[in-house]
């Protein structure tokens, strides 16, 4: 073979495996195609195939979405104006906010009744309950001379007027029973019923322990250590005592300024320590003076007490509150859960006297009218 044909025929062999490595480098990178193809639709939107998909596997990314989804639609919702708001959170009530509310109330009915429109009692009403009441259970009159108790609380029955509120508020929501037992139990703890000094620095957990035995420890020891917190840095002294120079106005505003005293602790206090004309309503005059109708049936016991302060003379204050709350205790028809058996002698004069113009015509015209409806009924 001449030297012209072998290079001819190396050059042809060199360009047929030429060939046949660029045809080997393209079935490689068709086989890499599909490969590449999966990632790419992975990575970016997925392409409709011919192959069956790979089974994905979530990535954390992919797992915040929903949350970022839903972080940009309360982010709208904030933002649209035509959402509707939601709901205002409930006001929390502070010691501050009932303090206002008190003295606010008081205020507002300090020398009017909230029920102007109710006219009973009549001071006709009044004497005539005063008198039956009197008949049935002794006349009540006021000691010239306040001596505080060894043995029971009271309901400020102190010449001290921080002492008599102490004692008050340990009578509060229990029976006379109780609270004289936690009052004896404070002194046996401290030394002496005003020992205020140790009752502070012991705090509210040994005075708690301390009249536990006469109910609800937790809130009244709460309460009387606030309040003697609060006159010792107002006045620099344990001592309430010169409310006893104070008009009646500004002794009742002052006592109603501390967390746990309303208007019944506070009008005890002034009726019986102060010595002054103030009418104090607890649970048993409450219902009894329901029972006779000398306030409206819907009217809480602060309400009652703002209205019958106005309506009862001064002079019957003293000895007509102590005769409801005894009979209130005696009574079998008129204490707490008692029924109406038509025998309840308060009841049954009250309303005889009234039919006999002993109240007042007006009042026997109204009494007279009931009796007439009550029998068309019948």
């Amino acid at each position: 073979m001449s030297r012209t044909a072998r290079a001819a025929s190396t050059a042809t062999r060199r360009v047929t495996r030429s060939r046949a490595s660029a045809g080997a480098g393209d079935v490689a990178i068709k086989k890499q195609e599909p490969e590449d193809t999966v990632v790419k639709q992975e990575q970016g939107s997925p392409k409709t195939s011919s192959r069956t998909p790979r089974k994905r596997t979530s990535s954390v990314n992919e797992k915040e979405t929903p949350t970022r989804k839903r972080v940009k639609k309360e982010q709208e919702e904030e933002e649209d104006p035509s959402t509707p708001p939601q709901k205002p959170k409930t006001k929390t009530t502070t010691p501050s906010s009932l303090k206002d509310k008190k003295l606010k109330s008081y205020a507002q009915f300090a020398n009017q009744s909230p029920f102007p429109d109710f006219h009973h009692p009549t001071p006709e009403e009044c004497k005539l309950a005063h008198k039956i009441l009197s008949s049935l259970h002794g006349h009540r009159y006021r000691p010239k001379e306040i001596v505080a108790s060894t043995d029971r609380a009271g309901c400020g029955d102190s010449p001290s007027v921080l002492d008599a509120l102490v004692r008050t508020i340990l009578s509060q929501n229990t029976s006379d029973v109780n609270s004289s037992r936690a009052k004896k139990s404070m002194d046996k703890a401290y030394g002496r019923s005003d020992k205020w000094d140790a009752i502070v620095s012991g705090g509210q957990a040994k005075l708690q322990e301390a009249i536990k035995c006469g109910g609800l420890s937790v809130v009244k020891s709460t309460v009387i250590i606030s309040i003697l917190k609060q006159v010792y840095e107002k006045y620099g002294v344990y001592s309430l005592d010169h409310l006893h120079e104070a008009s009646s106005e500004d002794a009742m505003t002052e006592m109603l300024s501390f967390q746990g005293v309303g208007p019944k602790t506070a009008s005890c206090v002034l009726l019986f320590c102060l010595q002054r004309e103030s009418f104090a309503v607890d649970t048993h005059v409450w219902r009894i003076t329901g029972l006779l109708g000398w306030r409206p049936k819907s009217a809480s016991r602060d309400e009652t007490h703002a209205h019958l302060d106005v309506m009862i003379p001064d002079e019957d204050k003293y000895g007509l509150h102590i005769l409801l709350v005894n009979h209130g205790k005696k009574c079998e028809e008129c204490k707490a859960g008692g029924k109406n058996l038509g025998k309840c002698e308060l009841r049954k004069a009250f309303r005889q006297k009234k039919m006999e113009g002993e109240a007042g015509d007006d009042v026997k015209q109204e009494e007279l009218e009931v009796v007439k409806k009550e029998e068309t009924e019948a």
